[in-house]
């Protein structure tokens, strides 16, 4: 199945890349998540405009994204959340979250969509969060939860 993606999709490709998937995985998965849409010849014109929209909040250059990993080094990003006595949250930290601590606490402007969340967090404490900056470059987010 031929598929173009709209979505970063880890070990597959970025949004605009066009990619061949067995049916199951993009019938079940890919296009009911909104990850990909059907490749035809009228899809194909929007490949364009898709990649136009990631270059526009995309990190352009390595240099830009070893700034950025190094202003991530020394924040101290702290999130706030509801927690039962004994330090559970009622619901779990977002990379929604995450982005808009980072940028409360003077930091970057991060997308969403680059933050990596390994495991749910869901206790209140210190954590480490990767953010993908670049195609070479990661960094990571020392986040409290309080």
């Amino acid at each position: 199945m031929k598929l173009i993606l709209t979505q970063q999709v880890a070990g597959l490709g970025a949004p605009g890349d066009v990619v061949e998937v067995k049916d199951g995985y993009g019938r079940n998965y890919l296009v009911p998540r909104q990850f990909a849409i059907l490749w035809t010849k009228g899809a194909e014109k929007q490949i364009a405009v898709i990649k136009k929209a990631r270059a526009a909040r995309e990190i352009a250059t390595f240099d830009q994204a070893k700034e950025v990993a190094d202003s991530l080094k020394g924040l101290k990003v702290v999130v706030k959340a509801q927690s039962g006595k004994s330090g559970r949250l009622f619901g779990a930290v977002t990379a929604g979250d995450i982005a808009d601590a980072v940028k409360a606490a003077g930091g970057p402007d991060l997308d969403k969509r680059r933050i990596e969340i390994s495991n749910p967090i869901k206790t209140v404490g210190a954590h480490q969060v990767t953010v993908r900056l670049h195609s070479e470059i990661g960094g990571t987010v020392n986040l409290t939860v309080a």
